[in-house]
């Protein structure tokens, strides 16, 4: 199995939100790991999280099963439900079509390193809990819950 050089895998910072949602996740790095290794049907990728920062907008997919493992530092898994702290090797599973929506938040002082893991399900559709937003796998764009596209 041939070896991935970790740091030679470019770190792409924020999230690619439209404003106003970005500034929350603006600090979030993120190493695509599957696509490194020429992964195509599932993606890993190695996510740093600085102190006051979220993982994503809380969301959920409709196509698409999702993993996570802390490996470094602490973060609050916030879910409709209600919130569960994670800690180095703690892991999380976000079943398809839950429509329970989950992020995570560094509230700590020291940045957290996580590992990710999703199913990349072309028909996915992600939908956000909270605010007036979804995105399709198909192309990546983001759009109101009417349909209606957000202009970058």
């Amino acid at each position: 199995m041939p070896k991935i050089d970790v740091r030679s895998v470019p770190e792409r910072v924020g999230v690619g939100y439209p404003d106003p949602f970005e500034s929350t996740s603006a600090g979030r790095g993120r190493r695509r790991l599957g696509d490194a290794a020429g992964l195509t049907a599932f993606g890993v990728n190695l996510t740093r999280l600085p102190p006051g920062q979220w993982s994503s907008q809380r969301h959920w997919h409709s196509h698409e099963d999702e993993f996570v493992m802390v490996l470094a530092g602490e973060l609050v898994l916030v879910e409709d439900g209600g919130e569960t702290v994670l800690r180095a090797g703690d892991c999380a599973a976000f079943p398809k079509g839950s429509g329970d929506g989950h992020h995570m938040i560094n509230r700590s002082d020291a940045e957290a390193v996580y590992l990710e893991v999703g199913s990349r399900h072309p028909d996915d559709l992600t939908t956000c809990s909270d605010v007036d937003m979804t995105s399709s796998n198909a192309d990546g764009r983001f759009f109101r819950k009417d349909g209606t596209p957000y202009s970058r």
